[in-house]
């Protein structure tokens, strides 16, 4: 029996809210990993060449596992569908990940640890992004995207500012010694994320229902006779086979997300600092830096989130690669102008202008992939493209400890800068890419290459 698939029909803004809501406990989880490792490492004595290193185990496990997860999902159906029980399996294991993660009694134990966390988060991160191309038309897929990115920014802005909200609305302490390691509210705030993790993973399992994939039959029957090897060699030669601007687009990622690295692991240490003027690791001055650095990460967040409501517009007048090529100049501006803030007040609007790189990171390029990538190889391709993402912060991973040692005198502020000269690079590789607009007329579909 062979399973036909209907075209997808346009949703309403209420069932683009239940298939994306999912995206709020990942990005919460996953924001609390990026605003908190790094000092979770350095209260546990961690050196600033030390962090890259340790950081490490976050894009490998990415690459690996996305690819992976994506071919696994692409040909899975069961009960809860196909992409489904890969949110809620992620999710699960995320959650304890996170109440372990600021437990930690060593380095080594917390590097471990976010090993476990950041597997876990791919497994239900990307499958998020099929499902969207999945469920969608194409018509709707930047505004699917769209609705993923406010998500991803409220729910890193709530996440951003959960330690400072606990310390001065709550009154909850916020001091670390030797013996204590990570101060409480920080052990709070994850605890929290685990449970909004779980909560809205839930939410958008049993709320947004899966179609069958065409030719089901066809497909189990096929899985049935593979092996392992059989399976990596089809995973290679899928490879192989990638799209054109898919290929064109690794370029402008690599810039983008070295640049974006770059902040993900020195930015917060740099706030309390360089800013601050901190000292020592356990002491006040540093966790009152640590949790400013929180409220900018909410405040580029919060850009990125109301963002993403005015850049379905923009792309349409400006076309997919001017927007994210003005987007992306907006964000390496950004980075490069902390060098001249002195006070905490100015580095939000330094944020502001990375929130706005930010969002269209998070939309556009996955925007102009969905409509050229195979529809049977979604979850693979958005897992490899994402794995496009990872391999260059493993190369910062790698090098930037000795950069870092050698030739930036340990200043965590000029990685940043770093970054952000990084991501104008970006800026400018996308006009590189072919991108094929998928203009629609009453009678027909016509695929025309963009101009700008």
């Amino acid at each position: 029996m062979t399973t036909e698939k209907k075209p997808n029909r346009t949703r309403n803004f209420f069932e683009l809210w239940n298939m994306s809501f999912g995206f709020f406990g990942i990005q919460y989880g996953w924001a609390l990993q990026m605003a908190n490792t790094s000092a979770i490492y350095e209260y546990l004595g961690a050196s600033p060449e030390q962090i890259p290193l340790l950081w490490l185990a976050a894009p490998v496990s990415g690459l690996i596992a996305q690819p992976i997860i994506g071919y696994m999902s692409d040909r899975t159906w069961g009960p809860l569908g196909r992409r489904r029980p890969y949110f809620l399996v992620g999710a699960i294991l995320s959650s304890i990940a996170l109440v372990l993660m600021p437990n930690s009694s060593t380095l080594w134990m917390a590097a471990g640890l976010l090993w476990i966390l950041d597997t876990s988060v791919n497994i239900s991160m990307e499958p998020f992004r099929a499902f969207i191309a999945d469920l969608l038309p194409e018509k709707q897929h930047t505004q699917g995207f769209s609705m993923q990115t406010f998500f991803i920014g409220f729910g890193a802005v709530v996440a951003s500012v959960s330690p400072w909200i606990l310390t001065h609305v709550f009154g909850l302490s916020n001091t670390s010694n030797a013996a204590e390691g990570v101060p409480f509210t920080v052990k709070v705030s994850f605890y929290i994320g685990a449970a909004v993790f779980l909560f809205t993973v839930l939410w958008t399992v049993f709320t947004t229902e899966e179609k069958p994939p065409k030719n089901l039959e066809a497909m189990q029957q096929a899985n049935e006779n593979k092996d392992a090897g059989d399976k990596l060699g089809e995973i290679v030669d899928l490879i192989k086979a990638t799209p054109k601007t898919m290929k064109q687009l690794a370029l402008v990622q690599f810039f983008t997300w070295l640049g974006v690295f770059c902040m993900f692991l020195y930015f917060p240490p740099a706030v309390a600092h360089n800013i601050f003027g901190a000292v020592e690791e356990n002491s006040a001055l540093y966790t009152e830096g640590i949790e400013w650095a929180g409220i900018c990460i909410a405040v580029y967040n919060g850009v990125c989130f109301l963002f993403s409501w005015v850049l379905p517009m923009l792309t349409a007048r400006l076309g997919r690669k001017m927007t994210h090529s003005l987007c992306l100049i907006c964000g390496g501006l950004g980075l490069i102008s902390l060098l001249w803030v002195h006070r905490p007040i100015y580095a939000l609007l330094s944020m502001a202008g990375f929130g706005i790189a930010w969002s269209s990171t998070l939309v556009i390029p996955y925007s102009m992939l969905s409509h050229i990538i195979p529809e049977k190889n979604m979850g693979l391709y958005m897992g490899l493209f994402n794995a496009f993402i990872v391999i260059p912060q493993i190369i910062a991973a790698l090098g930037l400890g000795s950069i870092m040692d050698s030739f930036l005198d340990n200043n965590r502020l000029l990685v940043v800068v770093l970054g952000g000269v990084s991501i104008l690079l970006a800026a400018i590789c996308i006009h590189w890419v072919d991108d094929i607009e998928t203009v629609k007329t009453d009678n027909q579909s016509l695929e025309v290459q963009a101009t700008v």
